[in-house]
């Protein structure tokens, strides 16, 4: 949802509820209800403005940082062999932490762990870059991850998808499962799917991830955000990732 539509909007597309998940033989990306234009401007690296991000992330691969002065090429090579398929199978559960990581927080944990170096700011430039490099390596790649120490992750995140909350008393299923495909203004409401992230919105004029999408739908549905990073995010996206299984990962994606 978009940050100051009308209140009286919003509760029109409640009212149109379609009850339960999307079918799996019915879930596709939102970039199938994008303009031609705009799925053009996605699929053609020269016209993606995304794609200034992961060239700007390849440098930073094969930069040398911290106490290590090692990069991340000295650790893993050509990042179009050793991450390929890498960002299709996350979130993933990390044994060392006993945690379920993103991507982002991968890319930190090597920083701090293996270059010595200080982590990356969430959502800043560099880390956006290095996570939209790494998932450029998975394109046309299907989404799944069927380890079984991600449900408890997975289960949280369905719950946090359902809860209704914010003044509004919305939940990201009203809108995502039970109202996909209805008009909510000019937009057509999507199923939601994160196949493209990091992505590049044209409202934000940048390069963006996942969590801070679903800042803006929190936002927009009057509810106190979580804090980047939170357990609360990482289970969301895990969820929402388990809910894409099978569509084709896009990054880096491009959205109105």
């Amino acid at each position: 949802m978009r940050k100051g539509l009308p209140i009286l909007a919003l509760l029109a597309v409640a009212g149109l509820a379609r009850a339960g998940e999307i079918p799996p033989d019915q879930r596709r990306s939102d970039t199938a209800s994008m303009s031609t234009e705009l799925r053009a401007m996605q699929t053609d690296d020269m016209a993606n403005p995304a794609t200034l991000s992961v060239l700007d992330g390849e440098g930073l691969w094969n930069r040398k940082a911290g106490k290590s002065q090692q990069s991340c090429a000295d650790c893993h090579g050509d990042a179009r062999q050793s991450m390929k398929g890498v960002a299709a199978r996350y979130p993933a559960f990390d044994a060392g932490s006993g945690r379920v990581l993103d991507i982002e927080a991968r890319i930190n944990q090597c920083r701090t762990e293996r270059q010595g170096a200080a982590a990356m700011p969430m959502e800043s430039r560099e880390l956006l870059a290095i996570s939209a490099y790494v998932g450029l390596q998975s394109r046309g790649m299907l989404i799944a991850n069927g380890d079984p120490r991600l449900k408890a992750t997975i289960v949280r995140g369905r719950e946090l998808f359902n809860a209704r909350q914010g003044q509004l008393n919305f939940s990201c299923a009203i809108c995502h499962d039970e109202n996909w495909g209805h008009k909510l203004g000019a937009a057509t409401v999507p199923q939601a799917h994160p196949v493209g992230y990091p992505i590049y919105r044209l409202e934000w004029q940048s390069v963006g991830s996942l969590q801070r999408r679903l800042r803006n739908c929190m936002v927009g549905m009057r509810a106190e955000p979580y804090a980047y990073g939170s357990d609360e995010y990482i289970a969301l996206e895990t969820f929402l990732m388990e809910r894409a299984s099978g569509l084709q990962l896009e990054t880096p994606g491009v959205r109105p």
